[in-house]
């Protein structure tokens, strides 16, 4: 019952929201979407991430493992870190190595880190505030703007999502701060469960 409310509330904010593009086309792939998203119980891929922090920028590779509430990424690249994995599970988040893990903390006052951002990205998917949808790439691609219901574009966190149109699958997703782009992701053999 409970997801059957939280998609029709979204339902009704993804229509008030959206209309660039090719208007309803769009708009009802992304309820589509995210609507499967919202059914999702678990997902594969694998992503690339970049990470910019202004003056340093660091680039990972991971294979992603989404299993009701909890992720688990292996990390791939760069190779000084390759075996590295990242559990999260609700509030807590386990960097393991070898049999020995140490809890994350936050990095920014958000909580946002290279770690988080798949995460990050796959909730808004399933719930983000959708601020503008659009078909883009002739057709080929969906792109959905979510942010702050009360905020001014530019200002705050936003996120962008572009999904494959035909499958549906998550192709990247950005995470940016005050108009900086703070996170990119790219994706590759998704799939959801």
């Amino acid at each position: 019952m409970r997801k059957y409310l939280i998609c029709v509330l979204m339902t009704t904010l993804l229509l008030a929201s959206c209309g660039q593009g090719r208007g309803n086309e769009g708009e009802e792939l992304a309820l589509t979407i995210r609507g499967e998203y919202l059914a999702m119980d678990g997902c594969a891929a694998r992503a690339a991430v970049t990470a910019d922090y202004g003056q340093r920028v660091y680039r990972y590779e991971m294979a992603v493992a989404v299993s009701g509430g909890e992720t688990l990424l292996t990390l791939s690249a760069p190779e000084t870190v390759a075996g590295l994995t990242a559990r999260m599970s609700g509030e807590e988040n386990l960097l393991e190595f070898d049999g020995i893990s140490v809890e994350t903390g936050p990095l920014d006052e958000d909580g946002l880190t290279p770690v988080s951002a798949v995460p990050a990205l796959l909730e808004a998917a399933r719930s983000g505030y959708i601020t503008a949808c659009a078909l883009e790439e002739d057709g080929a691609v969906l792109r959905v703007d979510c942010g702050d219901p009360a905020g001014s574009p530019g200002t705050g966190a936003e996120t962008a999502l572009w999904f494959d149109a035909a499958t549906h699958a998550l192709t990247r997703g950005e995470i940016s701060t005050d108009g900086f782009r703070v996170i990119l992701c790219e994706f590759s053999e998704f799939t959801g469960n």
